[in-house]
């Protein structure tokens, strides 16, 4: 029968001694193997909760939603661009269906990219609390003991000094603190230890991933996002109704818009004229003056790409720009029915621009019945001349505008109950005004002329003032700035955590058989490192100085391994 023992041996002893000394350099939770045959459900619920906690469970969760936003890149999204995701649906019809039950047309509010997001929190959360605890721990505690064998650890070094042990003690406990080591005196040794930054950076790390999720999920409810044009002249005041489009988050309301008002001055492009960046903007920026709140003190300020203004939680940004061409249409007696700056939408680099004019009201024909007038117009900054044969602009700039318009009477349908594009003509029931051939009444204009319509029905004219307008997108994100917080805090927490080292210095000086002091120190990395021995070698030189070495005993004769045998000695 065999009897099983506990290994007292002094080999087993140092190892233990050596365990203990490098234990919770680090805040990570241990890990113990679960007894599969005992767990229960108790047991695998902790099992689980283990495992999710767990960091390599945490940077799994990280990388599945960094590659769950991929898709929210690449595919049109619902909350982005409902049109576009039409047309890809008209475009596909057997992928389409598939991305529905798969939600890729609105990954961020999907089910499966919820579950990644909310088990990510769950983790952050279960990873941080007990290493935080533990941390707290041993910042109350203190370094642990010298262990008994110093020369087992990775770097070590001793020598003898004719200065006394407490003076050799006291001399590196001063030094130690002196170099911010947290130190104390333990038996006949000093024991120290520095680094705790690294856990604060890894910490900091966590909590600010946290941070920043909160924001992001902060930012997507409260968000508030739309999109107005402005023609040059023209102002904006921060309501629901002012919007050309606006999209927000679930728990967003009306009077969470920010209270302010702007009205544009003017529009600045200059371009570039020649080379291989011809036609590309140089000065691209709108003035214009604001009003923050209600009864606020107008200000001025410059919108510039990329340079928003910001009035509150609110960010003006400055996206889009065109023309409007001025257009007056009279009827058949004279009388001015319509005039007005009429944006029109660029379709290229260079601004050729399309859109419609819709006179609604006012207008009747030459037998005095009441009418509705349509033009399509065709515009371009740059006309490359009547031989090019084409209608493209040359270049962005207003240096030789034309104006196309195509003519067309009847009802617009504007009082249908459809919602209509402001630049799309509903021709349902509209009639083309025909020229002298049968075909559509078209012409090109050029600032000052006039168009004259068949039969009497009136005129239209290309007004000399070609006004400019700008796009702008107005957004509310109220995590923004806890998310760029957070952002900055992490990667502070990353470079503290990868590059300052956790580490701990021992320093014995016992007195030995011969009466001298002997002096020992050495250190212990949480990882190997080439910086612990240069930092021990660099405390051991200043102690060294206050505590100078004595040359070693000569050897004696009966311990001399060279020494020759005396004679008579039996030799075997």
């Amino acid at each position: 029968m065999s009897e099983t023992t506990t290994d007292d041996t002094p080999q087993a002893a140092d190892d233990r001694e050596l365990g203990a000394a490098g234990s919770q350099l680090s805040t990570a939770p241990t890990e113990d193997a679960p007894n599969l045959p005992s767990l229960g459900v108790i047991g695998w619920a902790r099992w689980f909760w283990r495992q999710l906690t767990s960091m390599r469970v945490a940077l799994l969760l990280l990388l599945l939603l960094s590659l769950g936003a991929i898709p929210g890149s690449l595919i049109p999204q619902t909350g982005v661009d409902e049109t576009q995701v039409a047309d890809f649906r008209d475009r596909h019809d057997i992928l389409a269906p598939v991305y529905d039950r798969l939600g890729l047309f609105h990954v961020y509010s999907s089910v499966w990219f919820s579950a990644i997001y909310i088990l990510l929190f769950v983790s952050l959360i279960g990873c941080i609390l007990p290493r935080t605890w533990q941390f707290v721990g041993q910042l109350r505690g203190r370094p642990p003991g010298a262990p008994r064998r110093l020369d087992r650890l990775p770097a070590h070094t001793t020598w003898r000094t004719a200065a006394e042990p407490e003076a050799v003690r006291e001399a590196a406990l001063a030094l130690l603190k002196k170099r911010r080591f947290r130190a104390h005196l333990a038996g006949d040794a000093v024991a120290a230890e520095k680094g705790y930054l690294r856990e604060v950076g890894n910490l900091l790390f966590h909590i600010a991933l946290i941070v920043m999720l909160i924001a992001f999920g902060w930012g997507q409810l409260y968000k508030s996002e739309g999109n107005k044009l402005i023609v040059e002249g023209d102002g904006f005041a921060n309501t629901l109704t002012q919007y050309d489009d606006f999209k927000s988050g679930n728990l967003f309301t009306n009077d969470d818009l920010e209270p302010f008002s702007f009205d544009v001055k003017s529009f600045t492009g200059t371009y570039e004229r020649t080379g291989p960046n011809k036609g590309t903007p140089r000065t691209y920026q709108t003035e214009l003056t604001y009003t923050a709140g209600a009864g606020g003190e107008e200000r001025k300020a410059l919108v510039k790409v990329n340079k928003p203004l910001q009035i509150g939680d609110a960010k003006v940004y400055l996206v889009s720009h065109g023309y409007a061409p001025v257009i007056t249409v009279r009827d058949g007696k004279g009388k001015v029915v319509y005039r007005d700056a009429v944006p029109l939408l660029p379709l290229d680099a260079n601004v050729t621009s399309s859109g419609v004019v819709k006179v609604l009201d006012g207008y009747r024909d030459s037998k005095g019945e009441k009418e509705q007038l349509g033009f399509n117009a065709f515009f371009v900054p740059t006309f490359g001349g009547s031989e090019s044969g084409t209608m493209l602009s040359q270049f962005p700039a207003l240096d030789y505008p034309v104006l196309a318009l195509s003519a067309y009477h009847g009802d617009l349908r504007a009082d249908s109950g459809i919602p209509q594009s402001v630049y799309q003509l509903d021709k349902s029931k509209m009639k083309e005004f025909k020229d002298s051939e049968g075909e559509l009444f078209k012409k090109l204009l050029t600032p000052g002329e006039t168009m004259t319509l068949p039969d009497g029905a009136g005129t239209v004219t290309f007004e000399k003032d070609v006004k400019e307008w700008a796009g702008f997108q107005i957004v509310q994100e109220p995590g923004g700035g806890w998310a760029l917080g957070g952002a900055v805090v992490a990667i502070a927490g990353l470079a503290g955590s990868l590059f300052i080292q956790r580490r701990r210095v021992w320093v014995r000086a016992v007195r030995g058989d011969d009466g001298v002091t002997v002096v020992e120190m050495a250190g212990l990395g949480r990882s190997e490192s080439a910086k612990v021995p240069e930092e021990l070698g660099d405390l051991a030189g200043i102690l060294y100085d206050q505590a100078p070495g004595v040359p070693d005993p000569e050897p004696s004769e009966s311990t001399d391994p060279e020494a020759v045998p005396a004679e008579g000695a039996e030799q075997q």
